[in-house]
C-alpha cells in the first residue's frame, strides 16, 4: 500500500484515497492503447469528452482515421516507423479530427510495452492539447519574418539613401567647379572690398569641395566595401604632409601649427590619402582643440612601422564619446564655427583599415592624441 505524508511529519501518515482507475479516466491528458497492429483498445473519458466521440466510436479503429490527411501521411512515413526502432516518441506535434470535423491540435508521447522475448504487446500513448503552443510558435515564426522583412526594407532603403547621397555629390561638382572658375576670373580685376568677398566665397567654394568629398568617400565607403587605396612605393610623402599643413595654415592663420617631421624614405602607401586623413584629423584638432596652445603634427619612421600623430591641448573627450568617435556622423561639441557633418574620423579611420594600420585615438585633460601606425616593409635594396 502507498502512504501519503500530512504535515512535516514523517510518522504522520494517512494512506491516500486515490482512485486508480478514476485516475486513468479523469486524468489531466487523454490515454489512448493500441494493439500491435495499430488499433484502439483502450481510450480515457477525458479524451473523449476533447472530441466528442464516444468509446464505441474509437474502440477497434486505427489511431490514422482520426487524422487528416497530412497527419495520416506523417504518421505512416515518419511517426509509426521511428517508433518501431526506436520504441517510444517524445513531443510529437498531431492534429487529431473531432466528431465534429474540426481539429485539436495536439502533443503525443507514445512508448511501446514488449514482452519478455521484444514481442510487441501493445503501445501507449499520452496527448496533450497544444493550440496555445502553436499559436506562441506560429507568433514567433511570424514575428521572424516580419523581423526578417523589415531589415530586408531597411537594408534597401538604407542602400538607396547612400546611392542617392553618391549620385547627388557627383553631380554638386560641376556646378561647384563653375564657380570656383568664375571667382578666380574676377579676382583678377577685383580690388578692396571686392578682392575681401572673393576671398570669402573662394573659401567656401573650397570647404564646400571638401564637405563633397567627404560625402563621396563615405557613399564609396558603404557601397564598396571601404574607401579604395592605390598603394604604391612613394618618396613624396614627407612633401604631401607639408602641403596639407600649409593649406590648413592658409585656412585657419589664428591657429598655430608646429610640424616634427623626420626623414621618411620611401613607403608603400597611397600618399594622397594619407594626407587626406592628416588633413582630417589636423581639422577636427583646430575645431575642438585649445586655440590657446599649438596643434602638433609628428611623423616618423621608427621600429619598422610609419607613425603619424596629430596632437592637441583642450577638455578631453569623454570616454562614451572616444569610444564611438571614429563613427559616421559623429560630432564633438564644439563652438567654433567650422562644423561638419561628423564624417571626417570615420573616413581617416577607413583610410587606415584600407592600409592595414591603426588608427587610435587617447584623451587626458593635458592633451588629445590621434595615433596613425602602419607596418612598413623594406622598399627596394
Amino acid at each position: 500500500m502507498i502512504f501519503s505524508m500530512r504535515g512535516n511529519d514523517p510518522n504522520d501518515l494517512v494512506p491516500p484515497n486515490e482512485d486508480f482507475e478514476d485516475l486513468y479516466e479523469n486524468a489531466p491528458c487523454g490515454y489512448l492503447s493500441m494493439l500491435p497492429n495499430g488499433r484502439i483498445f483502450k481510450v480515457n473519458r477525458t479524451y473523449l469528452a476533447w472530441t466528442g466521440y464516444s468509446h464505441d466510436e474509437i474502440i477497434g479503429r486505427p489511431l490514422r482515421d482520426f487524422l487528416p490527411v497530412a497527419g495520416k501521411m506523417f504518421y505512416e512515413t515518419h511517426f509509426a516507423p521511428l517508433l518501431r526502432i526506436q520504441g517510444f516518441y517524445n513531443e510529437v506535434a498531431l492534429d487529431i479530427v473531432t466528431a465534429r470535423g474540426s481539429r485539436i491540435p495536439m502533443l503525443a508521447n507514445a512508448l511501446q510495452r514488449m514482452d519478455g522475448s521484444g514481442q510487441l504487446l501493445f503501445t501507449r500513448l499520452t496527448l496533450f492539447p497544444a493550440a496555445d503552443r502553436r499559436r506562441f510558435e506560429r507568433g514567433l515564426v511570424d514575428a521572424q519574418a516580419a523581423s526578417n522583412d523589415k531589415i530586408k526594407t531597411l537594408e534597401a532603403d538604407s542602400e538607396l539613401r547612400e546611392q542617392f547621397v553618391a549620385v547627388l555629390g557627383h553631380d554638386l561638382r560641376n556646378p561647384l567647379a563653375s564657380i570656383s572658375g568664375g571667382i578666380r576670373m574676377l579676382e583678377r580685376d577685383a580690388a578692396g572690398k571686392d578682392e575681401q568677398v572673393l576671398k570669402l566665397m573662394q573659401g567656401s567654394v573650397t570647404r564646400m569641395s571638401a564637405l563633397i568629398d567627404d560625402v563621396m568617400d563615405f557613399a564609396r565607403s558603404r557601397l564598396g566595401g571601404g574607401i579604395g587605396v592605390e598603394l604604391k612605393p612613394t618618396d613624396v610623402l614627407e612633401a604631401v604632409l607639408e602641403q596639407v599643413v600649409a593649406e590648413l595654415r592658409t585656412a585657419e592663420p589664428d591657429w598655430v601649427l608646429t610640424v616634427s617631421v623626420g626623414r621618411l624614405g620611401t613607403v608603400i602607401c597611397d600618399a594622397a590619402r594619407i594626407g587626406q586623413m592628416v588633413s582630417n584629423l589636423l581639422g577636427n584638432a583646430l575645431v575642438h582643440g585649445s586655440k590657446t596652445q599649438p596643434v602638433r603634427l609628428l611623423a616618423s619612421t621608427k621600429g619598422g612601422a610609419l607613425e603619424i600623430e596629430v596632437v592637441n591641448a583642450g577638455e578631453a573627450i569623454p570616454s562614451d564619446q572616444l569610444e564611438r568617435l571614429f563613427k559616421p556622423f559623429i560630432r564633438g561639441e564644439s563652438s567654433g564655427a567650422r562644423e561638419g557633418l561628423g564624417l571626417g574620423l570615420f573616413i581617416a579611420s577607413e583610410i587606415a583599415k584600407a592600409h592595414g594600420a591603426t588608427l587610435v585615438a587617447t584623451s587626458t585633460p593635458e592633451e588629445t592624441r590621434f595615433k596613425f601606425s602602419m607596418r612598413v616593409d623594406p622598399v627596394g635594396g
